[in-house]
């Protein structure tokens, strides 16, 4: 048995912000049903998590980092895949995960080395795993210690570390004058390490001294080794190209699925598709959107209103859509320039376009389930949710080819473009219009997008595979 302790700032339904929180949602338990494989997870404990249920496994959990002593309790819930909460008030009992207001905690680089150094205590004291599997760079911290100070402590030797990178572009880059404050080894701070043009990035720390490197679609993968795709770091990752794979996302079916989805309308399926007119009534409904609109083919967006997610093309496009018998509907947050600009784009849209500020997980089932196409006109997406979700669920997406969306959406299932501007994004959707005209052709699209599996069981194997070369190799 194979026991694996991974380690991730976000766990869903615990803690959420974006598709990170997904993946450790439903990754554990995959691989519990895929291989050997005993796995955990050690989620910080955010204010807002409840701790009804969940059992204090350690008091007074010892957190050493540079120089300065944290006193952290750890909890434990869950099932079959445990999920550790480390309770560090000082650090964590805030209202946002990362920042608020649109601003990053300035003690971020505290908060996550903090943590990092916990996932070693852990394992010292509660979860001896073989393998530590770190997410994205607020636990890039992890492979630097176990290369450094605590690297030759009997209690770690033979643990090997993955790092998984779920978007490139967030490096957690600090200004060099945090290094006292992070515990990494002096010695480590050069640029074939944990430097990065002057400042300290935990994620290139990640990068440079973990066993392994994954990043969640083939694409991305080779993507990332690229000065487009590669933010600065495309050089040291062709570096430790030999130990860097791309394992596609999978995506929960227990909890993305129209046949028993309770946040929809109506339940409906490939073999009977009538509910999906009641949860497109039920979307427009929602949105303060006329019956008229019914009649109208009904474009959904849920995203990061970020310029990676091609918010900008959306916004350029949004009030050509009526001109082509099309409605707009939008949920997201983000930029707060974006933000504005939307919501004063639907103002005056005379109703062609509607737009709904936040996140509201159930509005987005809803979104998914009640549109006819999705719109994913990304600058880069590392792998994607979303589409893959569209695909389930009838709603036919409209995607450019980058990253997991060229890996997961084809001819046959969707429509795809290339060039990255608001010319080529309408395009596209004028193509998928004049497809939705024909309704029997649209129709077999949607069924054979309904009957692709992109479920976790897949992906989980491909760790498997990975965790099992990586305890060979000791």
């Amino acid at each position: 048995m194979i026991r694996v302790l991974m380690a991730a700032s976000e766990v869903a339904p615990y803690a959420k912000s974006g598709g990170l929180a997904d993946v450790l949602g439903a990754l554990p338990a995959a691989l519990g049903r895929c291989g050997p494989v005993e796995p955990a997870v050690l989620l910080p404990c955010y204010r807002g998590i409840s701790l009804e249920g969940a059992e204090r496994v350690y008091h007074a959990l010892p957190v050493w980092v540079g120089g300065f002593h944290y006193d952290c309790a750890l909890w434990r819930t869950g099932g079959d895949s445990p999920v550790y909460l480390l309770d560090c008030p000082p650090l964590f009992d805030r209202p946002g995960l990362y920042g608020e207001n649109g601003a990053d905690y300035p003690d971020n680089h505290a908060r996550f080395a903090v943590f990092s150094r916990a996932v070693l205590e852990v394992a010292r004291r509660v979860f001896r795993p073989d393998v530590i599997h770190c997410h994205d760079w607020q636990t890039g911290l992890v492979p630097a210690y176990l290369r450094g100070r605590w690297g030759m402590d009997p209690t770690f030797l033979g643990i090997k570390t993955v790092l998984t990178i779920h978007n490139l572009g967030y490096q957690g880059v600090f200004p060099a004058s945090v290094l006292p404050q992070t515990g990494l080894d002096s010695v480590q701070y050069h640029p074939d390490g944990a430097e990065y043009w002057g400042q300290v990035s935990y994620l290139k720390a990640g990068i440079v001294y973990s066993d392994a490197i994954t990043t969640v679609s083939h694409s991305y993968a080779e993507e990332i080794q690229t000065p487009e795709y590669g933010l600065g770091l495309d050089g040291v990752l062709r570096n430790r190209r030999d130990a860097l794979t791309g394992i596609l996302n999978g995506v929960d079916y227990g909890t993305w699925d129209p046949r028993h989805d309770p946040s929809i309308a109506a339940p409906y399926s490939a073999g009977d598709l009538a509910g999906k007119a009641a949860c497109k009534r039920d979307l427009l409904r929602s949105f303060g959107l006329g019956a008229e609109a019914e009649k109208r083919p009904l474009l959904g967006v849920v995203t990061r209103l970020t310029p990676q997610k091609g918010s900008e093309l959306i916004l350029e496009i949004a009030g050509q859509l009526a001109a082509e018998g099309a409605t707009l509907v939008v949920l997201g947050s983000g930029d707060p320039d974006l933000e504005r600009d939307f919501q004063k784009a639907a103002r005056a849209s005379a109703g062609a376009l509607a737009v709904r500020i936040g996140y509201d997980d159930g509005l987005a089932h809803r979104i998914e389930a009640g549109s006819d196409m999705f719109l994913m006109p990304s600058r880069y997406e590392p792998c994607g949710l979303s589409q893959i979700y569209s695909l389930r669920y009838g709603t036919v997406p409209v995607v450019r080819v980058t990253g997991g969306l060229g890996d997961t959406i084809d001819e046959e299932t969707g429509f795809r473009f290339s060039e990255y501007s608001a010319a080529a994004l309408l395009a596209c959707v004028r193509e998928a219009l004049q497809a939705y005209r024909d309704r029997e052709s649209w129709t077999a699209r949607m069924k054979r997008g309904m009957a692709k599996d992109f479920s976790w069981d897949r992906s989980a194997a491909g760790y498997v595979r990975l965790y099992e070369s990586l305890v060979r190799s000791r």
